[in-house]
């Protein structure tokens, strides 16, 4: 069984975009939560219903490099 990291970060609606294509570039499983409301990291749809107000809790089990510094600058100590 993969380790399953967890990352807080925060998100505005302009980097959703940005924060999609670069988490559709990777070959697992990534999911973006807030409270109870989970969605697929690679669905824009799903990823713009979240509220960006709070940190949201980004949960997967692979890596890429792209993605881990996409979330480097995007966290949050929350």
């Amino acid at each position: 069984m993969k380790n399953v990291m967890e990352r807080r970060i925060k998100l505005r609606p302009d980097e959703v975009k940005t924060f999609v294509s670069t988490a559709m570039k990777c070959d697992f499983d990534i999911d973006i939560s807030y409270n109870r409301y989970i969605v697929d990291a690679k669905s824009i749809v799903g990823v713009l219903g979240l509220d960006f107000s709070k940190p949201l809790v980004v949960r997967y089990s692979g890596y890429n490099e792209e993605f881990e510094n996409l979330l480097r600058g995007l966290s949050c100590a929350c």
